[in-house]
């Protein structure tokens, strides 16, 4: 089954770390992105831009708008994400807890739904 692996992070939390910490994070990316290709379990990954760079669209009567800026005001904001193909849930829970940014902030594992609707 697939599952996206949303990392959330913390602006906050993330500026507290000293410059050596965050590159052992990325280092530690590079890892985890090296077993998961290897085992056979990765199927994507990508991390985004900062929120600044967001702008936000809605259609409302037919008319879409956009504003600058992510579509809610949070602490949190998605930094990134991976799909994987796991056996189990619990598998895929395992790999979301060896991701480096668990240690900081949340991970959010959620199953991924085909076109029909069923989780692929």
């Amino acid at each position: 089954m697939k599952y996206l692996l949303m990392i959330h992070m913390n602006p906050t939390v993330w500026e507290t770390l000293s410059e050596e910490e965050r590159n052992a994070v990325f280092r530690a990316h590079d890892d985890f992105q090296a077993a998961l290709k290897e085992s056979g379990e990765l199927v994507g990954f990508a991390a985004l831009a900062d929120p600044s760079n967001t702008s936000t669209v809605r259609v409302r009567d037919g008319v879409a708008s956009s504003t600058d800026g992510p579509y809610v005001e949070a602490k949190e904001f998605l930094a990134g994400f991976y799909t994987i193909d796991a056996e189990t849930p619990e598998r895929a829970r395992e790999l979301a807890a060896l991701i480096p940014d668990a240690r900081y902030t949340a991970i959010e594992v959620r199953p991924v739904m085909d076109e029909s609707g069923l989780e692929m």
